[in-house]
């Protein structure tokens, strides 16, 4: 290693272990502070290149000796009786020796971005507790079952494909359980942390994230006991509507990016027009004062193997509908499919595209009659579980939609 590239190491070092000392320096005065934690870290990357020459020994030796200094400085403080129980600045400095050598050993930028987070993470101590303490046990559960999910699970799947057409691998599957159950999660914990405070708006949104078929459910039911909350109603499922189609185009761009350059367009055009009719209903919204109702946490096993078995089953008719049918016998899987689950549908044709099987103007001609079958689903929800007047007010905006679709899937070029 030349000598510019050692100097330049060491700069960073410094400049790693001056961010965290400063920040140390800041809301505590005791064992490591700006002057400590630079030194910690320089003696982390001095310990990876006497190692390059030496051996691992070097580094094991250096971190056995911040170690024991670290030991010394806090029996120091017990005898003076100004020990604090958090063993937060001691960790900190032995992970910045860690990564101090690692910078030397390792790729460089890793080293930086976790030199950063050691400093953002102790910077923002308050709002991370005040995070765990909002996090009820349900929502602990929800994030437990999600890690049960994603980092269990999925990973001793078997990546092969089985049954006719070879499209059923259960890895894909369960991986697109996971990103389904991530984004509705996602939405779920945002929930739970406005609680009462959310808004109309904000209501519409997280409710698409999670659902936007049980958003649509839940306040119909409510507007048949209230009434007065139906223009409030109407924003929420308006709202969450319009999330759908931006959700859909996440879930495109993850499993089947070149398909976004065909779905984009005429899918935000459809966005466009269900957010103008909520921006419309919000101007007419009453003030009544509304709660978001209760959620179900959507990381729940059960309603996880639902949805992989619905993906299954979607993925295999489309497949067998296009080999006995051709693609006009896929616009019928696709309408039935997007009834309940517009998710399904999505993915399955994303997958694909991905791998040549579908052509992108048929896969995003499909996925935009998926969603407008899902809005026919939705209008059925509302005339049988809402009021009238919530029944009146969507129905402009879910017929437009309706007609501007149809008319994209006829005549959209391309």
């Amino acid at each position: 290693m030349d000598l510019g590239s050692i100097f330049f190491q060491l700069a960073i070092a410094l400049g790693l272990g001056l961010l965290v000392g400063l920040q140390r320096e800041h809301v505590t005065k005791r064992l490591g502070g700006v002057r400590t934690f630079p030194l910690v870290t320089m003696l982390g990357a001095i310990s990876g290149l006497l190692a390059q020459s030496f051996g691992g020994w070097m580094v094991a030796a250096g971190l056995l000796a911040l170690t024991g200094i670290i030991v010394i400085g806090d029996l120091a403080e017990l005898r003076e009786d100004k020990l604090d129980p958090g063993v937060t600045t001691e960790v900190a400095m032995l992970l910045m020796f860690v990564i101090g050598a690692y910078l030397v050993v390792g790729r460089r930028e890793v080293a930086i971005a976790l030199g950063g987070a050691v400093a953002v993470l102790l910077q923002f101590k308050g709002e991370l507790h005040g995070i765990a303490r909002k996090l009820g046990e349900d929502d602990l559960r929800a994030i437990m079952q999600f890690v049960l999910i994603s980092c269990i699970i999925l990973p001793v799947l078997p990546d092969k494909t089985y049954g006719p057409y070879a499209v059923i691998n259960p890895r894909n599957i369960w991986l697109m359980i996971v990103l389904i159950v991530g984004l509705s999660l996602s939405g779920y914990i945002a929930y739970k942390f406005f609680g009462s405070k959310v808004g109309v708006v904000l209501s519409g949104i997280l409710g698409g994230l999670i659902s936007s078929t049980a958003t649509t459910v839940s306040y119909s039911r409510r507007t048949s006991t209230q009434p007065e909350l139906s223009r409030v109603a109407a924003v929420v499922i308006a709202t969450a509507s319009t999330i759908l189609y931006l959700r859909i185009l996440v879930e495109i761009a993850t499993v089947a990016p070149r398909l976004l350059w065909n779905a984009a367009p005429p899918i935000l055009v459809l966005a466009l027009v269900l957010a103008a009719s909520s921006v419309i209903l919000w101007f007419r919204r009453s003030n009544e004062p509304d709660s978001p109702p209760p959620l179900e946490n959507p990381s729940e096993l059960r309603p996880a193997l639902l949805f992989g078995l619905i993906y299954a089953i979607v993925l295999f008719a489309v497949a067998a509908v296009r080999d006995f049918f051709g693609n006009r016998g896929l616009l019928v899987v696709a309408l039935l499919s997007g009834l309940t689950d517009v998710d399904a549908i999505t993915l399955s044709v994303s997958q694909l595209v991905s791998t040549d099987r579908l052509g992108g103007s048929e896969g995003w001609r499909l996925i935009v009659a998926a969603t407008l079958s899902n809005l026919v689903f939705k209008g059925a929800i509302i005339g049988t579980l809402g009021n009238r007047s919530l029944m009146t007010r969507m129905f402009v905006p879910y017929f437009v939609t309706l007609v501007a679709g149809t008319l994209m899937i006829l005549m959209w070029p391309g």
